[in-house]
């Protein structure tokens, strides 16, 4: 058999999205500076313009799924009424949080705090109140808007492929509206939107992924290196190609097995942190930090600095809205891959509340005592780099050698479990829906995702990583609005035309993606 013959791609989707990213790593290699002084423009016109409409997008996200929670709706299966899901709850968390935060909560669970702290946008820096502001700032920016980002995706996704029988792609989603035309060039530009959106999502995180695991070698080793872009390069060659293996290796001995050794390792550093650390100082403060964010949830969440400059605002939030929304699609597609078999109100409620209240506990554990260390005079992170920071707070600690090289393998971990179901959601994608695609392609998505990241880093570092997230999320975000009135209107027709996409549709039935499906399960967790 060919190589030819091996391989399963959707011509009208695959072909544009890579001579569109390839586009990118050109620009990025051969015009590295016009690539970071557009990056610079298309950042401010963002933020200056359509600031407002991400703000307004995400606190419908978070309605949407609050309403369909509370709805006569939740019980409905994805799947077959009597389908069961295919995970243990465990390793559905585990593959969820994997997914969904991994490196960006590494990396900034010390530094977002440390910054707000030291620079606060709403309390006299440097005070008490600064650092109470600090940690509700980055309960916002981490908790349950993300996650209801993440859920109008997956809960989209999983309700037309499982439940309607459609591919599993973003095109489906919006059969209510478009019909058949979801097939032609209307379904193709929306999955080449997810596509671009889910390399540059998944490209940022690996930026800064390999930037912290770069600054945690020279941080140990004293390595003095001033410049460290060839280092960040180096490991993402390195790391890439180890994210290979476990793509060989499938969703359940690759993906699953991993998600649960990252979880593992990273709860066995968040536990002895808070058990060596400021343990009741530690739990006193998640208890008031929660307390603070449900308080202000409304009110931060339609914040925009209106009367201000906007550029804290501009750097903060709407970066990770826009990053949250490029990584929508990857992320989605990935939980609802793994989620067949869930009601829509366990769906939502699993999806929503248990990682944000993981994501709450880690961040009030490294944030809380970076914050106390720096208030008692013995941090020294002012002018630190946010890379940095996590080890700076390690090396307080006993046995700081240890928990600093625990902390690199959790990145790189999360780093490899990134790239791998990344690659996996692309691929579904450029192949139109197959859940289980041809693994010689989702070797090629890892290694340009890896690519891509490189070129971000060349072409500016973190500044490039923030401007991709923002500018790729913005187009997605329109769609994801669209996606929840389809996703409404097909609820709302349950019960009186169910069948009716699948009689449309009989190579695609719910028994064909179920047996795909099946195929590439393995073992059960």
């Amino acid at each position: 058999m060919s190589w030819k013959d091996r391989l399963e791609i959707s011509p009208g989707v695959f072909f544009p999205a890579v001579i569109v990213i390839g586009l990118f790593v050109i620009l990025g290699v051969f015009f590295t500076e016009a690539t970071e002084v557009l990056f610079d423009a298309v950042q401010s016109g963002i933020i200056n313009n359509f600031g407002w409409f991400y703000i307004l997008s995400v606190a419908f996200f978070l309605f949407f799924v609050v309403v369909l929670f509370f709805s006569p709706w939740g019980s409905i299966k994805l799947g077959e009424d009597d389908s069961e899901p295919e995970y243990s709850y465990l390793s559905w968390f585990a593959m969820l949080f994997s997914a969904g935060m991994g490196i960006g909560l590494v990396f900034w669970s010390v530094a977002e705090p440390m910054f707000y702290f030291l620079d606060s946008p709403t309390a006299e820096n440097q005070t008490a109140e600064a650092a109470s502001e600090a940690m509700r700032l980055t309960f916002f920016h981490w908790g349950v808007h993300a996650w209801a980002i993440y859920i109008v995706v997956g809960l989209s996704l999983a309700y037309f492929s499982f439940r309607k029988g459609l591919p599993l792609s973003i095109r489906s989603a919006f059969h209510p509206l478009l019909g058949d035309r979801i097939h032609g060039p209307i379904g193709h530009v929306i999955d080449v939107l997810a596509i671009f959106g889910t390399v540059f999502g998944v490209a940022t995180s690996l930026g800064l992924g390999v930037m912290q695991v770069a600054a945690g070698l020279d941080y140990l080793l004293d390595l003095g290196m001033e410049d460290a872009i060839g280092l960040q390069l180096g490991l993402i060659a390195v790391i890439t190609l180890v994210a290979t293996g476990s793509v060989v290796a499938g969703l359940d001995k690759g993906i699953r097995r991993l998600s649960n050794f990252n979880m593992t390792v990273a709860v066995i550093l968040v536990l002895f942190v808070f058990t060596v650390g400021p343990t009741v100082f530690i739990l006193n403060n998640w208890v008031e930090n929660t307390g603070n964010y449900l308080q202000s949830l409304v009110g931060a969440t339609f914040w925009i600095d209106a009367w201000g400059d906007g550029e804290w605002h501009g750097s903060w939030t709407l970066f990770y809205w826009g990053w949250w929304i490029a990584w929508s699609p990857f992320v989605g597609m990935f939980i609802a891959r793994v989620s067949r078999g869930r009601t829509i109100r366990e769906f939502i409620g699993g999806v929503l509340l248990v990682p944000a209240a993981f994501t709450t506990f880690w961040l009030t554990t490294f944030g809380n005592s970076g914050l106390l260390r720096q208030l008692s005079g013995e941090g020294g992170f002012s002018g630190m780099a946010a890379e940095e920071m996590l080890f700076a707070l390690l090396q307080g600690f006993p046995l700081s050698a240890v928990t600093s090289i625990l902390a690199m393998i959790v990145i790189i971990a999360f780093f490899v479990t990134s790239s791998d179901s990344g690659s996996l959601v692309i691929d579904m994608l450029a192949s139109g829906g197959n859940p289980d695609p041809p693994t010689i392609q989702r070797v090629f998505w890892a290694l340009l995702e890896g690519l891509v990241a490189g070129v971000l880093l060349w072409a500016g570092g973190l500044g490039a990583l923030q401007t991709a997230a923002i500018a790729t999320g913005l187009p997605f975000a329109a769609v994801l609005v669209v996606m929840c009135i389809s996703l409404l209107m097909a609820l709302r027709s349950e019960g009186r035309d169910r069948g009716r996409i699948r009689k449309v549709y009989p190579a695609r039935s719910r028994e064909s993606v179920a047996s795909q499906a099946d195929s590439s399960q393995g073992e059960d967790s």
